[in-house]
């Protein structure tokens, strides 16, 4: 679709260095060179400034950095910069604040900051990613979604799926590899449908349990193996809300860490009105008119506070606001 590669996390065409992963001695050549690492903390990337000036931006610091002390593996290769430079990530979640607050750390919305000692008088801090991310230059974004993607699989993946034997990074942690039986295991990512199903001039919206007040966002689910994108959408939507879905088209992707999924953004024709909502997946779900939306964004609806700005769901339901979805492809609907 016209701008998808304006999704947040996307677009920004990183250099991966995929032909640099196997090097191991180039790799530690460049790390003591002083290539730049990201410290991740808990699944938050140390950053300077902050989302309400605006000039928020990765911290990147040298290997020998002493808030990379903390760090228990060996850092996992992001890509090269715009000079031809690498940049790489390191877990430092073994690192315990003085002052943390477990309950608020990994909360649905985070906006606690941990400050490292060795960071003092530099004003960097380690932030949730969701809360920041609209905030990131799109080169940003991707490194630092690469990189909560990345440590997260390595801290939950530490076993042999084959065999259970311990496993260890390889390929400049782009994969695991048994010590037992040398089985080698990859990054995970579990593609999930999300669904911007309209009838007419109104949009279907929902809210999970747990998500904050007033907070309504599309219905989105897991693909299911032996299934495709299509059929998931149809699925989902019918489990969910019990609206029958017709045609469906493809709109634009968003890689989404939180921890490890693939969105895929989809346009969906409803060909049902009825709600009969699930409970165990909606505590509610509504058909929005677009200028009912249009009171959404701007803050001013008296039930209803939109996704958050920066997920797919804000830039797929912004695009059909403003009628920037491309022409709809001629797709029959199902038999």
């Amino acid at each position: 679709m016209q701008r998808a590669q304006t999704v947040v996390f996307g677009g920004s065409a990183l250099d991966r260095a995929a032909d640099l992963r196997g090097k191991d001695r180039h790799l530690q050549e460049a790390l003591a060179a002083g290539a730049g690492v990201l410290p991740v903390w808990r699944g938050k990337p140390l950053i300077t400034g902050s989302p309400e000036t605006g000039d928020v931006a990765l911290a990147f610091r040298g290997a020998s950095h002493p808030v990379l002390a903390e760090a228990e593996e060996a850092p996992v290769l992001l890509g090269r910069d715009a000079g031809g430079g690498l940049l790489f990530a390191a877990d430092m979640s073994g690192w315990v604040p003085d002052d943390v607050d477990e309950a608020q750390v990994g909360a649905f919305i985070d906006r606690s900051v941990q400050r490292h000692p060795s960071e003092t008088g530099s004003g960097a801090g380690f932030a949730e990613l969701r809360g920041i991310m609209a905030a990131l230059s799109p080169r940003d974004a991707e490194l630092a979604a690469t990189a909560r993607g990345l440590l997260q699989w390595h801290a939950t993946h530490r076993h042999c799926a084959r065999c259970g034997g311990a496993s260890a990074p390889v390929q400049a942690g782009w994969q695991r590899r048994c010590e037992t039986c040398g089985a080698g295991h990859f990054p995970r990512t579990d593609p999930v449908v999300i669904m911007l199903i309209t009838r007419g001039d109104r949009v279907l919206v929902g809210r999970s349990p747990g998500w904050p007040e007033r907070m309504y966002s599309l219905l989105a689910g897991f693909v299911e193996p032996g299934e495709t994108v299509e059929d998931a959408v149809r699925r989902e939507v019918l489990e969910e809300s019990g609206v029958r879905v017709g045609a469906v088209r493809y709109l634009a992707s968003q890689p989404w860490p939180f921890p490890a999924s693939l969105m895929l953004g989809c346009h969906g024709i409803a060909e049902t009105t009825a709600i009969t909502v699930d409970p165990a997946e909606l505590e509610d779900a509504r058909w929005v008119g677009r200028s009912e939306m249009l009171e959404v964004f701007m803050g001013r609806h008296p039930e209803i506070s939109g996704a958050r700005q920066g997920a797919i769901a804000h830039f797929l339901l912004r695009e059909w606001l403003a009628d920037r979805l491309d022409p709809e492809a001629a797709l029959p609907p199902p038999k």
